[in-house]
């Protein structure tokens, strides 16, 4: 992977790792493969990773931050503030200055950095307004502990008030073949505010690697576990389309190998 791409003030890989699955979300997680993982990306030429307070309530972090510490200034580092772990052990939103603040101050000392790159608002909080919340971001600008605020599913309506706030670098949502809300207008708004789109699960969430079959279990510790298109019927009905799906996929590899 040798050429970068502009997001914000930064070069990056056009494809960045999402770290998230190795702490949290599908099913046990493996920390030996998990560092090797890490690491070989760098090898292969990835340099934007992204993690989250709330993948592993804080473990995800600290995974990065043993890891990559090493080699921080050889990559852009993206985190999310916004979902937090409730009083009740649950996953909880909360997008209140004061959180925020306590949030990324726990964040830089879990990844070992004095600077985030890119910090999300992982969730706008109903309760507190989006105006709050990215001043709170700006404020960690000002602080010098984070470099660029980004934010997440978010409408565009949200999008546009949040950037009268403060310039935001980056809009990140779910989009992939079966996940296409952000057509819905969020894409031309990016594209009108020169704000960055980035794509979570643009393999939809595995099912678009051809891993997955009629045999296939989720736990309960895995979220597909809980998702309508994995479950029963639908499932079945998505399966027999991906066969489709793979056959134009291997026939597009076929034609790239013969040029």
């Amino acid at each position: 992977m040798q050429h970068t791409q502009k997001l914000g003030e930064f070069n990056v890989s056009p494809i960045g790792l999402g770290c998230m699955s190795m702490s949290h979300g599908y099913g046990e997680s493996n920390k030996k493969f998990a560092q090797k993982t890490l690491l070989s990306a760098l090898d292969y030429g990835y340099n934007f990773y992204d993690t989250a307070a709330l993948y592993g309530f804080g473990e995800n972090e600290k995974l990065l931050g043993k890891v990559l510490k090493p080699h921080r200034n050889r990559i852009i580092l993206a985190s999310k503030c916004g979902l937090i772990k409730g009083t009740d052990g649950k996953r909880a939103v909360n997008g209140r200055p004061d959180i925020i603040q306590k949030t990324c101050e726990e964040s830089l000392k879990n990844l070992q950095t004095e600077c985030i790159d890119l910090y999300y608002l992982h969730r706008v909080d109903p309760q507190v307004p989006i105006e709050e919340s990215i001043g709170a971001l700006a404020n960690l600008v000002k602080q010098g502990k984070i470099r660029g605020i980004g934010i997440s599913e978010v409408n565009t309506t949200t999008l546009r008030r949040a950037q009268q706030e403060y310039p935001i670098t980056a809009l990140q949502s779910e989009y992939s073949l079966w996940t296409r809300n952000p057509e819905q207008g969020v894409l031309a708004a990016c594209r009108e505010l020169s704000i960055k789109f980035i794509a979570f699960s643009p393999l939809a969430r595995g099912f678009l690697t051809n891993k997955l079959n009629f045999k296939t279990h989720f736990s309960t510790q895995d979220l597909r576990s809980s998702m309508p298109r994995f479950q029963g019927d639908n499932y079945l009905a998505n399966l027999r389309l991906l066969t489709g799906f793979n056959a134009i996929a291997s026939e597009a590899a076929r034609q790239r190998s013969s040029h």
